[in-house]
């Protein structure tokens, strides 16, 4: 009996420590662990930074598809709200590539970047990085460097944004 006993709970054990190192295998992305964000430089006007994105946007042959300027549209409903603007961008070739490869890439189309205040006052500019997504989904190459270089570009983008330079 102490034998069955012993064997049962030594079974227990090693399923408990089993099913501890399998969770311990997988990872869990909150989305500050998928935002790439930076502040808008000191003194920067968000007109100015806005500029900037649209600037650097045509430069890397990314169209700015909408603007939404959410915050300005709350006012107009009476509603106050801190500065959120939220700015789309696209190039064709590279969404046709992604979903031609799956068409459940067209649901991160087109990319945003988004403009946003926080309760400090101090103004962000942030996307969804897809850095995730490019090291842990298994892509074909041509689909991963084009992830790589929307990504890069985006980023790019916002960065020339938060810093005004473009």
């Amino acid at each position: 009996m102490k034998i069955k006993i012993i064997l049962l709970l030594s079974y227990c054990f090693l399923s408990v420590f089993s099913l501890s190192a399998q969770a311990a295998k997988e990872e869990v992305h909150t989305i500050e662990q998928q935002l790439y964000k930076v502040p808008l430089a000191k003194g920067l006007k968000p007109s100015d930074a806005i500029d900037a994105l649209r600037s650097k946007a045509i430069e890397l042959n990314m169209k700015l598809v909408s603007h939404q300027p959410l915050s300005e549209e709350l006012k107009a409903r009476g509603v106050d709200s801190r500065r959120i603007e939220i700015f789309q961008f696209c190039n064709p070739y590279d969404a046709r590539v992604m979903v031609n490869h799956n068409p459940i890439f067209a649901a991160y189309m087109p990319c945003k970047i988004a403009m946003v205040e926080d309760e400090n006052k101090q103004i962000w500019l942030m996307m969804i990085s897809l850095d995730v997504l490019i090291n842990k989904s298994p892509l074909p190459l041509v689909v991963k460097k084009t992830a790589e270089r929307v990504n890069n570009t985006l980023k790019k983008i916002l960065r020339a944004g938060a810093s005004g330079k473009f």
